[in-house]
Parts: structure tokens; C-alpha cells; sequence
């Protein structure tokens, strides 16, 4: 008695229909999930510097040789929504005034996360006044700031309150 051992035809396909089925789910899935993951990681690092520049502040670390009388910042602009600048303010208009208070290059988020919105406009300077510090959103003391960051079709918020608590939701 002749026994064949092996897969018939219909096997086969099903199973080779089964494998492309879930390497399609996977597929589709894997770009939206690497938005988010990037969405994340833009969101941890803008409220990391943003803590940077308030300890910057906190220690009246010395920018160009002297403590800025200004504090240090972080500027928003919405024309430029795939950055922003961490700044010293040596002239004491508590915003961005330039190249030559820049502490670095401008930051870039990661690839598809963008400023959607800023609350309560765009520019949006975020300063911190030593020795307190004192928070000021576009010069007003006390205020409360809003970036709104997105990616594909998912959102961050990052809040820096009257009292430079920073919050992402």
C-alpha cells in the first residue's frame, strides 16, 4: 500500500491566504502605530526642554558671560511648525529676539509631528525669571500656555500653567 504524506492544494492556499491576510493587518497598522510613537516622543521631549530651560532659570545659569536679566525661554511660531527654539533673554522683553539669544539650534520634532495649535497665539514665548522663576506666556505674568502637537490624525497637548507645572495629556 502506497501512503502519500504532504499538503493538498487547498492547504495550501488557505494557508498562504491566512499569512498574507495578517501581514496585511500588520502593515496597515504599523504606520499609524510609528505616528504615535513618534507624536510621544516629540511631546516628552518639548516638556523635558521646556523643564530645561525653568532649571536653566532656577540656577541663573550664565549665558554669554552674564545672568540674562530676562531669564530663559522657549519660542513657538506656527510658520514654523516643526521646531522650536530654547532661548536666553538678555534684553528683558521676555520673548525671542533673535539669532543672538539663541541657545542652540532650533529643535526639530521627529518626522510627522507638527505644532498644530498654540493657545494663546502664535509667536508663543514661554519665559522663566530667576530666582523664582516667574512664568510669563508672552510677556503676562501668570498665564497659562497650550501647544497642541499632531501627527497623522492623533493629538498631544502640553500645558504650562501659572505656576510652570508642564502636563501632557
Amino acid at each position: 500500500m502506497l501512503k502519500w504524506n504532504g499538503f493538498t492544494l487547498v492547504e495550501v492556499l488557505v494557508s498562504m491566504f491566512i499569512i498574507v491576510l495578517m501581514s496585511g493587518i500588520i502593515f496597515a497598522n504599523y504606520r499609524q502605530s510609528g505616528q504615535q510613537f513618534a507624536l510621544q516622543r516629540s511631546a516628552s521631549k518639548l516638556a523635558q526642554d521646556i523643564r530645561r530651560v525653568q532649571q536653566m532659570a532656577m540656577g541663573a545659569k550664565e549665558f554669554g558671560g552674564s545672568i540674562p536679566p530676562g531669564g530663559y525661554g522657549i519660542y513657538f511660531d506656527i510658520s514654523a511648525p516643526t521646531q522650536y527654539i530654547l532661548f536666553a533673554d538678555t534684553n528683558s522683553d521676555y520673548q525671542y529676539s533673535g539669532a543672538g539669544e539663541r541657545i542652540e539650534d532650533p529643535i526639530e520634532f521627529e518626522k510627522g509631528a507638527e505644532i498644530q495649535s498654540l493657545n494663546p497665539s502664535s509667536p508663543l514665548n514661554i519665559t522663566f525669571t530667576p530666582p523664582d522663576p516667574k512664568v510669563r506666556v508672552n510677556t503676562l505674568e501668570g498665564s497659562l500656555a497650550t501647544i497642541n502637537l499632531i501627527a497623522d490624525t492623533t493629538t498631544k497637548t502640553i500645558t504650562v500653567n501659572a505656576a510652570g507645572l508642564i502636563e501632557i495629556q
